[in-house]
């Protein structure tokens, strides 16, 4: 068991049992629904629901990654993401922002978030620094591109780029005053990576425990996995479980998921049939669960 801290509070992480992230796309751009959240009462009612289906952290995003778009106004993401942060971090919901800009960091955490992930791996070293200012925790992920471009670097070993870089960055982050157990750490799937390199870091993924950090893996509804699978992002479930079953035996101790409910069910299914929890004797399906109801 370790500890992952965010502010004032602690998220315990078990081997076996990762705690999940749920994702709430506050952006019209989003890749993997469309922009289907378009009002901040739809975004809310999403992050509490996948508070209530078991996500330990709510992570939202007022920017998508996409590439053919450019990147949007500081204003513009404040506006779209700070006030569904401050209307869930009120009801009690544990917070993250997703963002690499140091003023929408800083307005996120002023407004009730307690982690920061950011997918540039700490471009502006300023969001470190804001982190700190607020005892908030930071996620530190591996890319090999600039936010909102495209690009694929040629890598000779891209798990050794990989660990090389995040070691590098984390000593940025505690530099800039983040203490080491408000640390996690990304590989960054499918950022500036090919479908083949990030299948290569999934394999080694266990590798980044050497840095010391507990590791959070975000695989959902991914290129790789519709580069494998052939299927469009909301059709990637089965795929993205795949990715998360690696995942969970190498170690990682965060998931960061849009279906929540199924990776929950997952997990619980594995922890029971693996030996991680007991199964009580008197188990029993209960009666109303036992057989399909036809739709109205």
């Amino acid at each position: 068991m370790s500890l992952l801290r965010l502010a004032d509070r602690e998220l315990e992480l078990a081997p076996g049992r990762p705690a999940l992230m749920g994702i709430v796309n506050a952006s019209p751009e989003s890749f993997s629904d469309g922009g289907a959240l378009r009002t901040t009462e739809a975004r809310v009612a999403h992050g509490l629901r996948l508070a209530a289906e078991g996500a330990a952290i709510v992570d939202v995003g007022g920017e998508s990654g996409v590439t053919h778009l450019p990147a949007v106004t500081v204003d513009e993401e404040i506006a779209r993401a700070v006030p569904v942060v401050e209307r869930l971090a009120a009801a009690g919901v544990t917070v993250s922002i997703d963002t690499w800009k140091a003023p929408v960091a800083r307005a996120a955490l002023a407004a009730g978030a307690t982690m920061v992930n950011d997918p540039s791996g700490l471009r502006d070293s300023a969001v470190a620094a804001a982190c700190a200012e607020h005892d908030a925790a930071l996620v530190v992920t591996h890319t090999g591109a600039e936010p909102k471009t495209k690009a694929f670097p040629a890598y000779g070993d891209v798990l050794a780029e990989v660990l090389a870089v995040l070691e590098r960055r984390t000593a940025v982050a505690r530099a800039h005053g983040v203490a080491s157990d408000r640390v996690a750490v990304d590989p960054g799937l499918d950022l500036g990576k090919t479908p083949p390199d990030s299948v290569a870091v999934l394999r080694g993924l266990g590798e980044l425990h050497s840095l010391g950090h507990p590791v959070l893996l975000a695989a959902s509804r991914k290129d790789f996995v519709g580069a494998l699978t052939e299927r469009p992002p909301a059709d990637r479930l089965g795929g993205t479980l795949a990715a998360i079953a690696a995942g969970v035996e190498a170690g990682a101790a965060i998931v960061r998921v849009h279906d929540v409910a199924a990776t929950a069910d997952y997990l619980a299914v594995r922890a029971a049939v693996v030996g991680d929890v007991a199964v009580a004797r008197e188990l029993r399906l209960p009666e109303g669960l036992r057989r399909q109801r036809a739709a109205a």
